[in-house]
């Protein structure tokens, strides 16, 4: 009996000690768990000249990056599209959004975060928050009125969006498949482990969601495994009016979009924006 109880105690020491081992790994690796880089080199011109009207262009972040992006100039009087792409986006694999809005007549300013597309530095919350930033002050600075920007943030780039509503004044707000912060998200994911102790990057949406006064749309699948739609629903209940939600069934987390999301978001951007529905190369769009 004696026996069979060190044999107890070491097995509990030894468990304890592999679940404090996988917590230290989880902490010092959250980032390479969080965000996923291309890391490819610089998109070749080829990628966007193909996009009739898209240009390449750069800004300089407040802590001296530079970022490349891709930008479509709005027509006259027309709202201009910003989106903040998920952890595993990139330009690439952006750019059919892009060509999406850009065919429906809206402007659209496709941003690459740091460590993403060729870009310099490592991505964190604080950097992609800077990288948004430059990245407005640089419309601002070409003549783009912010109460013309609709911020469109996907996955993980809604938090991104509802950090820039809750700091300046824009037009409108598109999230799709949002979340109530990523800490949230990993406690859902690893319900053992105490993420609200060790996550820093955390994209606190729910927070901020009440201070944002302008339209807000919430575009969330009901099979969404990665970022479950309950999330998106309690974002969108603690919005503002006018708010309008969108809850596809069968539909998961990255195809959203392409199935209803883009007709719902763009009639939304057209209804609170005040676009004609009849708009440049609206045809093409799809």
């Amino acid at each position: 009996m004696r026996y069979l109880k060190k044999v107890s105690i070491a097995a509990v020491i030894a468990g304890v000690a592999l679940y404090l081992a996988g917590i230290t790994a989880l902490w010092a690796f959250q980032r390479d768990l969080m965000y996923f880089p291309d890391g490819l080199p610089r998109v070749p011109p080829s990628y966007y000249e193909m996009l009739d009207g898209v240009q390449e262009v750069s800004f300089t972040t407040a802590d001296g990056l530079e970022l490349v992006s891709w930008y479509a100039p709005a027509p006259a009087n027309r709202p201009t599209v910003v989106l903040f792409h998920g952890n595993g986006g990139s330009l690439r694999g952006e750019r059919y959004r892009l060509k999406h809005f850009k065919d429906a007549g809206l402007g659209v300013l496709l941003l690459a975060y740091r460590g993403y597309s060729g870009n310099g530095g490592s991505p964190s919350e604080q950097g992609l928050y800077a990288d948004a930033r430059a990245a407005l002050d640089w419309l601002q600075t070409n003549g783009v009125d912010g109460r013309s920007i609709v911020l469109y943030g996907i996955s993980l780039g809604s938090g991104v969006s509802t950090k820039m509503a809750d700091e300046r004044e824009v037009g409108a707000v598109v999230l799709e498949s949002p979340y109530t912060s990523t800490v949230d998200v990993a406690a859902w994911r690893f319900p053992v482990v105490p993420v609200s102790w060790l996550m820093e990057d955390r994209f606190e949406s729910l927070a901020r969601i009440g201070s944002i006064t302008e339209p807000v749309l919430v575009i969330h699948g009901d099979k969404d495994f990665v970022v479950p739609q309950r999330f998106g629903k309690q974002l969108f209940e603690a919005a503002n009016e006018p708010k309008q939600g969108f809850w596809p069934h069968g539909v998961g987390h990255n195809d959203v979009f392409d199935n209803g999301g883009f007709d719902t978001a763009l009639e939304f951007i057209r209804r609170t924006m005040h676009v004609p529905a009849e708009t440049p190369n609206a045809a093409s769009a799809g």
